[in-house]
């Protein structure tokens, strides 16, 4: 179980199928997009079925147990 925050750079939003692969919990974006197509990945507590949703700071996704936090920012490369 994997519990982690994802900054988003300087970008708006981040696709869901590119975050789960940019997190390192799908190793292409194919696996991210066919987890999502399936139902297993949940945005807000919520299933989340569009692949490429744009998602935004304040976010919270979910996948077999792994909790990923959006936020606005960028990664110094420190653990919390």
């Amino acid at each position: 179980m994997m519990r982690a925050t994802v900054y988003l750079e300087g970008q708006e939003y981040i696709a869901l199928c590119d975050l789960l692969k940019l997190s390192g919990l799908a190793e292409s974006g194919g696996q991210a997009k066919s987890w999502i197509a399936a139902g297993l990945v949940c945005r807000n507590g919520a299933v989340e079925l569009r692949k490429t949703a744009k998602i935004r700071s304040g976010e919270i996704i979910e996948f077999d147990g792994n909790l990923l936090e959006v936020a606005d920012g960028f990664d110094n490369g420190y653990a919390a």
